[in-house]
């Protein structure tokens, strides 16, 4: 057969995947034939077996994914970091996994360098290196501290974090401010222009934020913020615009109230202002430590398979469950594909990093690009893959959660539980969509794009659950 007459007649179409593909050649007529296909799974039959013959999964995971959609999101206060963190004096949180410096890679390097010299440990790069290489300066994961970062994560004593609390549970939790797009510290830059601007938010940005939020008569409610971003655009992780002009909204008036209440000068405020409203990832601080507050909720659930944390620091990617509490299961990072900014390419980008990938972990972010179909055109691919993505994420969690609507899916909550059996039945993996840094130490954004968990972080995973099964 030709091409010629392979194209002469009506054309029979065979989908294997999900039904949005078949359903929209059937809207135009064609013939359409669809196959159960799926990749094969992967895991020891024995452990499958295991957590499905494993009498208390079902009540584990309920108990589970019923914390994580009852958990709110207040935001009490913003505080520096050596005030509300409890760790030792000379010690820098980072993204990810715990990581040692002859491990870490380039921008996360970058960050810690520029950590250090921001709080006066080191007076030159080449000094900042030695004291990080020697342990005089200590690393530990923001996770381990109710804490989260975006990209390299890094937080320091001086910084300030934006105080969460789950006014449901009670639980808390932190995240640094966003700095803004481009050559910035958390993407592993360290110049004196970033040092500079890291010296703005803590003697101005902070103070200001932490005055306006304690004089505000009710606090802001983040969830439902986060809420209210799906049904306008937004999909909570790389796509932040209406988010931040809603906190904007929350925290002005309060701002432009300090000029009377504590005399802080109007240009100052102003200052201020202007940063929040030209800042379109400004909501992205407050959203993780949201999420974090409900993967917490759902943390220590004995015979539980839904995943808490999905992290990276630039070498590996790690994730946590809640029924192996604070344990990690970590694989080699893997660079995300996407869109690069002016001449970068490929060679340039670092493999994935960051905690932001909790946005994933709590259902919304790349599992939610349906909401926000114009992200493809920050992170690569098309609306019907950002429409095809969603529904695939379906197949992976344990419910959809009804805070989170999705218009586009008929207002159908977004997936939410990430199930280590069902990623290892299914053989699909979570996706993540995410900005890029630069390789090299020092060079800031270069991209973003979609990129996913490595296989052997659920593979460890379910391994380990199988073991508690087995022994229960």
């Amino acid at each position: 057969m030709t091409l010629r007459d392979l194209l002469a007649g009506p054309p029979t179409v065979v989908a294997a995947g999900v039904d949005v593909f078949s359903a929209a050649l059937r809207a135009q007529g064609a013939d359409v034939h669809d196959v159960d296909w799926r990749p094969p799974g992967f895991g020891d039959p024995a452990d499958l077996a295991a957590l499905a013959l494993d009498p208390r999964r079902p009540a584990a995971n309920r108990t589970a994914v019923e914390r994580l959609l009852a958990a709110g999101s207040v935001l009490t206060d913003v505080r520096p970091a050596k005030e509300v963190l409890g760790v030792p004096g000379r010690t820098l949180l980072h993204a990810g996994p715990p990581i040692a410096w002859a491990d870490a890679s380039g921008p996360l390097r970058g960050a810690l360098i520029g950590a250090c010299l921001f709080e006066g440990w080191a007076s030159s790069v080449e000094e900042a290196q030695l004291r990080l290489a020697s342990g005089f300066v200590h690393l530990e994961p923001c996770h381990a501290h109710r804490t989260v970062g975006p990209m390299a994560g890094v937080t320091s004593p001086s910084m300030w974090l934006w105080c969460l609390e789950d006014p449901v549970q009670g639980g808390r939790a932190f995240c640094n401010l966003n700095e803004g797009l481009g050559k910035v510290l958390r993407m592993g830059a360290f110049g004196e222009d970033v040092l500079t601007w890291l010296a703005w938010m803590r003697d101005v940005l902070g103070p200001v934020l932490q005055a306006a939020v304690r004089s505000m008569h009710e606090p802001m409610d983040v969830k439902a913020v986060l809420a209210q971003m799906l049904q306008m655009g937004d999909e909570g992780h790389n796509r932040n615009r209406a988010g931040s002009l809603m906190a904007l909204r929350e925290l002005s008036p309060a701002i432009v109230g300090l000029a009377e209440s504590s005399g802080r000068a109007s240009g100052e405020l102003a200052e201020v202002l202007r940063f929040i409203g030209g800042n379109e990832h400004f909501f992205l601080n407050l959203g993780m430590p949201t999420a974090k507050l409900a993967t917490d909720a759902a943390r220590d659930v004995p015979g539980s398979t839904l995943v808490t944390v999905m992290s990276r620091n630039g070498t590996e990617f790690g994730i946590q469950t809640s029924g192996t509490g604070d344990r990690w299961f970590t694989g080699p990072a893997q660079t995300p594909v996407g869109l690069f900014l002016g001449d970068f390419g490929p060679e340039d980008a670092n493999p994935d990093i960051g905690d932001s990938a909790i946005m994933e972990t709590y259902g919304v972010g790349g599992f939610a690009m349906a909401a926000a179909p114009a992200i493809v055109r920050f992170v690569g691919g098309t609306v019907p893959d950002a429409l095809a993505t969603t529904e695939r994420m379906y197949q992976l969690t344990l419910a959809e959660n009804p805070a989170m609507a999705i218009p586009i899916l008929g207002f159908r909550g977004a997936p939410t539980g990430i199930d280590v059996v069902s990623v290892a039945r299914t053989g699909w993996l979570p996706q993540i969509n995410t900005g890029m840094a630069g390789r090299v130490a020092g060079t800031g954004q270069v991209g973003a794009g979609l990129v996913q968990p490595p296989r052997e972080c659920f593979e460890q995973a379910l391994a380990a659950l199988a073991r508690g099964a087995r022994a229960s």
